[in-house]
């Protein structure tokens, strides 16, 4: 769709949107008064009209007028919101900066704003000094200091066993201990945690203390030890991300045993490969799922899946909707073993911080989902990124629909909790009214999303009426993100900035992301996060020059606080190193994303370069899905998994090219085939997953040594997208 400049929308153009005629003389006056001051086409007029014009109550179609009128000849990249320096000056960085700015940069020190870029060069390059900064701002607390923050041994042996270096050697810590704390960052009285549970959006906000919380999690701990496990063994959380959840994982951390995340949706299969895998010895569940009217099996799906010792939640009530098996225990009873300990405040078991504190789950190519260990420096960086890049702070209220068997969840603990914020969980659908109503209630300042939830936000206009001027900022993570979409997100804050994120399982947090002292741009990264470098790598493997523009496969410094260091399943340098190009020396971490560097600098995101795709925010490789797809239908010779992009941007679609074993049966009922493939789908793996459109196809390319050339497919199908129904 075409829009005209600014200066030549009329009152009419408006009117044509469906505003009323007094309305729109009114919206005229002030866009011509602002066009005279600034122009008709710079950011600055953008700026004023997004903050003295428009509001959620305008239609969409206006918002839209605007923002493309104004930038109709800007070309790529306009920024949809620029920092004000004030208010730069009072974030976590910006504060930093304005104390610490000559020290860190010397005279060439102007302002955070100004001197944002040359801050984060100086993270990167002095990376002893900045980590020693940041963990100091948020308050980090160790029962045995480190040695010193990094040692990179240059030897050739020492790159091999640890290329990514070795941090805070020498250190003992507990990070659940550093969340509970009582500091400049928290006070007893202070709220740690906001909820509500769906279907009571009437009702005032439920709230928890610091002190409350603390009291829970020692109880919980106490009643950990009664069973009589040895330190450092693996317990399961299977469950919706609730303030029970909460306590569980921090009581896991504090009384020094290992979390094994696993996600509330997974299928009876599913939890058993990740129960396997890390040998958990017990997991804290759940009879049921409340959604609406719906009750979803959960406590049953973890019996199917041979589980340990279960330690089950009632859902509703204190009785249970079935007879639990026999040696499990229920929540009652396992607390009732600790009871004498009520409100004794529990010591925190501090660990070597090569420790692990969190196994998560991320899919490899292989099927087999990759078991990545997060030590106990590992929160340190989620946190980290929330106060450098989300500024997250005390007095803020962070809000993000997500789930501890994925990363955000334990970094939604630590990024709120390190940083004296509150948590706000809302038990039930991000989709509805109801969530919506809670991020009002609740006063969120800090909301993250996926584009998903946004874009049923947007097609069912769930957030109408509500009132979200208590938001300062919004993360954006799981996926790639759409424009128009995003752009109506701003809109229902009064034109918050959002900040995208990306990163992985295996980092903690996020490698590129955006900042509140740079111009941010719609759907785009503004900057390497800090304390982190990544590089574009060429057609020939080799990484292009730093702010050269390009397109090509993403690699890291491996030097990256928090990071990976080893997988349970898989040997750890074979997969993010071998075969790597070297900068400097060192040889790059792999990661697998393809990335572009436009011509103004930001960075945007073009999918895997690898055969796992991304489906409403979860990775998951063409091989898992291509094992339940290949079983569905006895006509099926094999499929390929392909995960798209669609042309107008958003996240990957799922595609399923089959081979049929009969080559003449042209005509086979496709919707039919897609209904059964869903629902094998939605049943063996994930009943997120959503199957767009089957293509049928004589045969599937191959390499020499007969590998399924997804990549080949993925070009193929992208040519002929709009028959794909895409």
């Amino acid at each position: 769709m075409s829009y005209k400049p600014l200066d030549s929308v009329s009152i009419s153009d408006i009117v044509d949107l469906g505003i009323p005629p007094e309305t729109a003389t009114q919206l005229h006056e002030k866009l011509t008064e602002i066009i005279k001051t600034y122009g008709s086409n710079t950011p600055e007029t953008w700026t004023q009209i997004s903050t003295r014009i428009l509001d959620p109550d305008l239609p969409f179609s206006f918002h839209q007028m605007m923002y493309y009128g104004c930038y109709v000849d800007f070309g790529p990249d306009p920024p949809a919101w620029l920092p004000d320096l004030e208010d730069a000056k009072s974030t976590n960085i910006g504060s930093l900066l304005e104390r610490q700015g000559n020290k860190l940069l010397g005279p060439s020190y102007k302002d955070p704003v100004s001197s944002y870029q040359a801050f984060h060069e100086y993270s990167v390059s002095n990376l002893e000094m900045f980590w020693k900064t940041i963990l100091d701002g948020m308050s980090v607390s160790f029962s045995v200091p480190p040695n010193c923050i990094l040692v990179d041994d240059p030897s050739q042996e020492s790159q091999l066993l640890h290329p990514g270096g070795q941090w805070l050697p020498g250190a003992y810590v507990n990070p659940a201990g550093n969340c509970l704390n009582l500091n400049s960052k928290r006070k007893s009285s202070d709220i740690a945690v906001i909820w509500r549970d769906e279907g009571d959006d009437e009702s005032p906000v439920n709230k928890m203390t610091f002190e409350k919380l603390r009291s829970e999690v020692w109880l919980v701990a106490y009643a950990l030890e009664k069973l009589g496990l040895e330190k450092g063994s693996a317990i399961a959380i299977d469950m919706p991300m609730d303030v029970k959840s909460v306590v569980i994982y921090l009581a896991i951390v504090l009384s020094g045993y290992v979390v094994v995340s696993i996600a509330d949706s997974f299928a009876a299969s599913e939890i058993s490969t990740r129960l396997v895998l890390s040998k958990a010895k017990a997991i804290f569940t759940q009879d049921l799922i409340i959604r609406g009217d719906r009750s979803i099996p959960l406590y049953s799906r973890v019996v199917d899946a041979g589980s340990p010792l279960a330690i089950v939640i009632p859902t509703r009530g204190l009785s249970f909707s079935m007879k639990l098996r026999d040696g499990d225990i229920s929540w009652l009873d396992f607390l009732e073993q600790a009871k004498s300990y009520k409100n004794v405040e529990f010591v925190a078991v501090e660990r070597s911080v090569e420790a692990f504190s969190n196994i998560l789950f991320s899919s490899g190519t292989t099927g087999e989902p990759k078991a990545i260990p997060w030590t106990l420096a590992t929160p340190f960086k989620a946190g980290a990124d929330g106060w450098c890049h989300m500024d997250i702070r005390k007095g803020d209220v962070v809000a993000w629909p997500t789930n501890l068997g994925w990363m955000m969840g334990p970094w939604l603990v630590y990024a709120s909790l390190l940083n004296g914020a509150s948590i706000a969980l809302y038990n039930g659908s991000p989709l509805t009214t109801g969530f919506a109503k809670f991020v009002q209630d609740a006063k969120v300042t800090m909301l993250g999303v996926i584009p998903s939830i946004v874009r049923a936000w947007r097609t069912k206009n769930c957030t109408a009426g509500f009132d979200w001027s208590t938001i300062r900022c919004f993360g954006s993570t799981g996926e790639a993100s759409n424009v128009d979409e995003y752009l109506w997100l701003m809109g229902r804050a009064r034109y918050k900035p959002i900040i995208e994120y990306c990163g992985g399982t295996e980092i903690g947090g996020g490698f590129i992301t955006g900042s509140l002292l740079q111009p941010q741009c719609l759907s785009a990264f503004s900057t390497p996060s800090l304390g982190s470098s990544l590089f574009i790598l060429g057609t020939d493997g080799i990484p292009i020059p730093a702010n050269v523009v390009g397109v090509g496969e993403l690699a890291l410094n491996p030097l990256m606080f928090g990071a990976s260091s080893t997988l349970l399943n898989a040997n750890h340098y074979d997969v993010y190193f071998k075969g790597m190009p070297s900068w400097n020396g060192k040889i790059l971490r792999r990661h697998g994303d393809v990335f572009e560097r436009t011509i103004r600098g930001y960075y945007r995101a073009h999918g895997r370069a690898d055969d796992t795709m991304n489906l409403g925010g979860i990775k998951v490789s063409s091989v898992e899905i291509e094992r339940v797809c290949n079983s569905v239908d006895d006509r099926i010779l094999e499929t390929a998994a392909i995960g798209l992009t669609p042309a107008g941007g958003g996240p990957e679609k799922l595609v399923i090219v089959v081979v049929f074993k009969d080559a003449n049966d042209s005509t086979p009922e496709l919707n039919s085939l897609k209904q059964s493939l869903n629902k094998a789908l939605q049943k063996n793996l994930n009943p997120l997953f959503k199957v767009s459109d089957v293509v049928p196809l004589a045969s599937l390319p191959r390499t020499a040594t007969n590998k399924v050339m997804r990549r080949v497919l993925r070009q193929k199908l992208t040519q002929i997208g709009q028959n794909c129904k895409l």
